[in-house]
């Protein structure tokens, strides 16, 4: 009850409200339509007169005050469609409380109608809509899914946050309305009748950096629909796709520099991984920064395994696309492991069997040494899940065609931590998978494990030798105050 409350209470401003980007669309609680809403559109210019491809000018009808069902659209003459649409869309700026369900059911239904109406309209491409109604359009749309987000739980209770994967998320109930709204805005950009060079006039910049603030909403139904519409975006606007990238980026840097709080950052990684798998080679010196800069750093938030698959499926589409990245991403991922996190690492080991799939024998030897120090660390956790995971390893086969062209010194490295394994890991499972593992080197190269098996016991006993001669020394200070009784010693 206190999180409903509280979700009802203060909301968030998005992140560009004001008027640096544009429209910022007050919440209107049913008086009327929103028709006060000003759009600014940087990219278009004045209006003038009518493009001739539009054919007779449509006027917008005047506003309305009251929501009354219209007229179907197969119900009057073709000339008229684009008034009635244009009507229709006043319909829908209507906005109105849905926290009270008991509140304007008749004229919620009749504005729910009208959407579908305009959906099916725009879907059947029963008629190109003109430039003025494409403009009205967006304005309603902008009406519509341009607000305030509710604030998280720990925004406005003053608790410490808890853990993002243990909150249940805050589901929109104006959701009704607003997927019909999403609904609408994706046919339009999808319609082959939608002509790119209109529609960037209204689908600006400003647009796009709205969207992109509704990422950051609770509800997954709501950031599904935004995944697929900015995707789109991002495929028929060729223009804005740099904005596009630099956009996602600055919010990648605001979440792993400044909040480590976001609902979305799964679904833009999810848009990623495809605008990433369709870069031409060579590879731009733009998106090489890219990595480094801001995937990269995606892995040092609290919260990754939120995001880590689509980061990860990020992150080994570069390793593909150019191999000589390999070196970067696996020392990317060493400055990034996790101490303490044991969790954290089994998705780390997980993502790095990745990487080394898609690596090359001279990129493995760049960077094999701080590797398999840090492989040997988690050979060794009392944790057996990180222990476990970094000896499924050597259940892969170009892994291992790697360790083997490298064995002379990927094996002195781990040689020390497979000997502790066997004879003092608690686990039996983490115990049998590493009688394997030292049997796979010992059959890879006899002569260098024997080699190995010598240097390990030469240590042990250098070990135990100073071990000895510490406690020998110990036991004569010992002995040295017991004879002298004290008689130096100050007394207070």
């Amino acid at each position: 009850m206190l999180r409903k409350i509280m979700k009802g209470g203060h909301r968030k401003p998005s992140k560009s409200d004001g008027n640096d980007f544009g429209f910022g669309v007050p919440r209107n609680s049913g008086s009327g339509p929103a028709n006060n809403v000003v759009v600014n559109h940087s990219s278009r210019a004045a209006p003038g007169p009518p493009s001739p491809r539009t054919g007779s000018t449509i006027v917008a009808p005047p506003p309305m005050n009251t929501v009354e069902p219209l007229p179907l659209f197969r119900d009057v003459p073709v000339s008229e469609r684009q008034n009635l649409f244009l009507r229709k869309l006043q319909v829908c700026c209507f906005q109105f409380d849905f926290t009270d369900t008991l509140k304007s059911v008749r004229e919620k239904e009749i504005k729910r109608q009208t959407l579908l109406e305009l959906v099916d309209f725009i879907q059947s491409g029963s008629g190109k809509i003109t430039e003025n109604c494409q403009e009205e359009m967006i304005k309603m749309v902008s009406v519509n899914i341009f607000r305030c987000l509710p604030p998280a739980s720990h925004e406005n209770t003053g608790q410490v946050s808890s853990d993002p994967e243990e909150e249940e998320p805050y589901l929109e109930p104006s959701w009704p309305h607003l997927q019909l709204v999403y609904e609408l805005l994706l046919r339009y950009v999808v319609s082959s009748d939608t002509d790119t060079k209109v529609a960037k006039r209204y689908i600006d910049h400003s647009f796009v950096l709205k969207l992109l603030d509704l990422f950051d909403s609770e509800d997954p139904r709501e950031r599904e629909y935004l995944k697929t519409i900015l995707h789109r975006i991002y495929g028929k606007f060729m223009v804005h796709r740099p904005f596009i990238r630099k956009a996602i980026n600055n919010i990648f840097y605001r979440f792993v520099y400044e909040t480590e709080r976001h609902s979305g950052i799964g679904e833009l990684l999810e848009i990623l991984g495809s605008i990433i798998n369709g870069f031409a080679l060579p590879m731009k010196e733009e998106h090489k920064l890219f990595l480094v800069r801001a995937l990269i750093p995606l892995h040092k938030p609290k919260p990754i395994s939120m995001y880590h698959q689509q980061l990860s499926y990020c992150i080994t589409q570069f390793v593909e696309k150019d191999y000589k990245l390999a070196d970067t991403v696996i020392r990317g991922l060493l400055k990034y492991w996790p101490v303490t996190n044991c969790q954290k690492e089994v998705l780390f080991l997980g993502e790095l069997e990745e990487v080394l799939e898609a690596t090359q024998s001279a990129e493995f030897q760049r960077s094999m040494v701080p590797l398999f120090r840090q492989i040997a660390r988690c050979l060794t956790s009392s944790h057996f899940q990180v222990a476990e995971r970094a000896l499924f390893l050597w259940n892969n086969e170009h892994i291992v065609s790697l360790i083997a062209q490298n064995r002379s010194v990927v094996l002195p490295i781990i040689f020390e931590a497979l000997e502790k394994n066997i004879h003092g890991h608690w686990n039996q499972a983490v115990h049998g998978l590493t009688v394997n593992v030292r049997k796979m080197f010992l059959e890879m190269d006899t002569e260098l494990f024997e080699e190995c098996q010598r240097q390990y016991v030469e240590k042990k006993s250098r070990a135990r030798d100073m071990e000895e001669q510490r406690e020998l020394t110990w036991k004569r200070l010992a002995d040295v105050a017991a004879h002298r009784g004290g008689e130096d010693m100050i007394t207070v």
